[in-house]
């Protein structure tokens, strides 16, 4: 069995009693970063056989978890804060298992994404977790450009050395006056969330230099226009248009769905079919 445990994503208090009790009694935890996750264990009086795992082994030590696993080991999978596969290569152990018919459950715990957005004050109805924005610039731009057309809230992660690079893009692509808030430190001593318009937190920032990992959760676009019915074949067009990108059928789907206001299940199908 493959468990994912949430870990605090500040606050030591937040680790449930459940998962303090799951991580006593596996064969091994898989981890990011040993040290971090060492400290956390050894807070709860944990001894546990720690393991690396992390986007630059993955392929490796993914493999020698499924086969500790198949040879009938218990497996505590963790990040190094909140939910294993959120912003995190967990998800690929997870699809592995399920490949190997290897049972996999859930012990849940705190995730920094809807943690800012219950603070932020937006809309929590209907919300798009876009997580951290692709480095490379063409790629960069189409996702800025998805973000900017939502008319959801959206949920982003950034580092504090690209926040200001990050909210200039946003203003460039146009929601410069759109509500956002920018979380830190969440549920730690100096947690702070500011609040205000993105050309706002841009004059904020470039005054308060940014420390620590942030959390943006900015508004939907407000704009009501109806947008004109596709045909099947414009539809078919925009989308061979996307995969000639570079993008991959999930994220023609995820695309898609955002700016057609569909849902992404049937979308990914859709999409699925036209590219056989």
């Amino acid at each position: 069995m493959l468990y994912l445990v949430g870990t605090p994503i500040g606050n030591m208090q937040d680790l449930s009693p459940r998962a303090v009790e799951i991580l006593k009694s596996v064969d091994l935890v898989a981890c990011e970063d040993t040290r971090r996750t060492g400290l956390l264990l050894s807070h709860f009086e944990i001894s546990a056989k720690l393991m690396s795992y992390h986007e630059h082994n993955k392929a490796a030590a993914g493999a020698k978890i499924i086969a500790r696993l198949k040879e009938g080991a218990q497996v505590a999978l963790v990040s190094d804060a909140g939910m294993p596969s959120i912003s995190d290569p967990g998800e690929d152990l997870v699809k592995l298992c399920i490949e190997e018919g290897i049972d996999v459950t859930t012990v849940p715990g705190p995730v920094a994404g809807i943690s800012a957005l219950v603070l932020s004050g937006m809309d929590t109805g209907h919300y798009y977790f876009e997580g951290f924005l692709p480095v490379e610039t063409k790629e960069r731009k189409e996702r800025l450009s998805t973000v900017a057309s939502s008319t959801v809230t959206t949920i982003l992660y950034e580092a504090p050395h690209r926040l200001l690079k990050t909210l200039n893009d946003l203003s460039e692509t146009g929601p410069k006056d759109r509500r956002i808030a920018a979380c830190r430190e969440l549920t730690k001593k100096y947690e702070e969330v500011v609040r205000g318009t993105v050309e706002e937190l841009i004059h904020h920032f470039t005054e308060v230099p940014p420390k620590g990992e942030f959390v943006l959760v900015l508004e939907g676009n407000a704009k009501t226009d109806q947008k004109p019915v596709l045909s099947p074949e414009e539809r078919k067009k925009i989308i061979l248009d996307l995969e000639n990108k570079g993008l991959s059928t999930k994220d023609i789907a995820k695309t898609l769905a955002l700016e057609w206001g569909e849902s992404k299940k049937a979308l990914y199908a859709e999409v699925l079919e036209m590219l056989k």
